[in-house]
Order: C-alpha cells, then structure tokens, then sequence
C-alpha cells in the first residue's frame, strides 16, 4: 500500500477518535476533536497531492478517498446535530447526496469506469471541513470570548447551510457528468 493509500486509511481511522472527542464531555474536548479533525483533513489534502506528484493514483484512492471524507464529515455533521449546531435537513440533504453519488460510483465500477471527484465536489468537502474546523473553535473558544451558544448555533447552521448548497450542486453535476459515461441499460 503506497503513502497515499496509508494516509487514506488513517483519515478512516482518525474519524471515529474525533466523534469520540466530541462527544465524551472532558476538559477541552471540544479543542481536541478540532484537532483530530484537522490532522484527519490534512491527511485528505496530503494524500492527493502525493499521489499526483509521484505518479502515484491508484484505483482505490480514487475510490476510498471520498469515501474517507464522506465517513469524516458525515461524523462531524452527526456531531453537530447532536449539540444543536446543525439542522437535521442539512444533514439529511449531504447525506442524500452522498448516498446517490456513491451509487453512481458504484455502478460506474461495475462497468469498469472511474469517475474522480470534480473540482465541485472538492470544493463541497474543503467548505465541510473548514466549516466544521471554524464551528468547533467557536465552540471551544466562544465562552471566552463571550459569544453566546445560541450565536454560535446560528453561525454553525449559516455555514453548514452554505455548505449544503455546494453539495446540491456539486451532486448534480457529478451526476450529469456520470450519466455521460455510464451504461444505465445494463
């Protein structure tokens, strides 16, 4: 397994550590998932930069790395939800989306196709993990700042709803490009 692959399995790894930080209360939990999150998201930038570079894409990174990013963003999504910082319908609509676009995949690797992530969808997953890296500083730091939860709360549903609406759009495009080269007679 070559250093992008490992770097991809770390990702899936490190995601149910940071679920556990933000969810078993202890002093500076919060500050602690946020770190672990962006170890996680730095593995994500890392990952696919070493792979272009050294020539070093794989079938399985192509694949396990959105899914990877999938499993970490969906768990700060859920995270989220859980401490009222995130609609349910935000997290209903990524997840639909997710769900459909892995579908997609799926029968593209059926028929022996690849279909990488857009610049759409790259955009989707850096808003959902800059998002979430700033929601749980907030979080963390707004006590002492003296920013109520309840702005914070705000705040964390404007931006995730951002984010939501790059992940309609990016899912749709994927989905136009996907029915370019997919066989649906099959």
């Amino acid at each position: 397994m070559n250093l992008p692959n490992k770097l991809t399995v770390l990702r899936i790894v490190l995601t149910p550590f940071y679920l556990a930080a933000m969810l078993i209360e202890f002093e500076y939990h919060f500050l602690v998932a946020a770190v672990i999150f962006i170890a996680a998201s730095v593995t994500d930038y890392l990952d696919g930069n070493i792979a272009r570079k050294n020539n070093l894409v794989t079938t399985f990174g192509k694949l396990c790395d959105p899914v990877a990013d999938k499993m970490l963003t969906t768990a700060a999504l859920l995270a989220f939800m859980h401490f009222d910082l995130c609609n349910i319908w935000i997290v209903m609509i990524v997840l639909t989306r997710e769900f459909l676009v892995t579908s997609f995949r799926l029968v593209a690797s059926a028929q022996g196709i690849v279909i990488p992530a857009g610049i759409l969808g790259k955009l989707k997953t850096v808003s959902q993990m800059v998002f979430s890296i700033v929601i749980m500083l907030l979080i963390h730091f707004g006590p002492v700042a003296g920013v109520e939860y309840s702005t914070v709360s705000l705040f964390s549903n404007i931006l995730m709803s951002v984010s939501a609406i790059l992940t309609v759009i990016s899912g749709v495009k994927y989905m136009a490009d996907g029915k370019k080269v997919i066989d649906f007679s099959m």
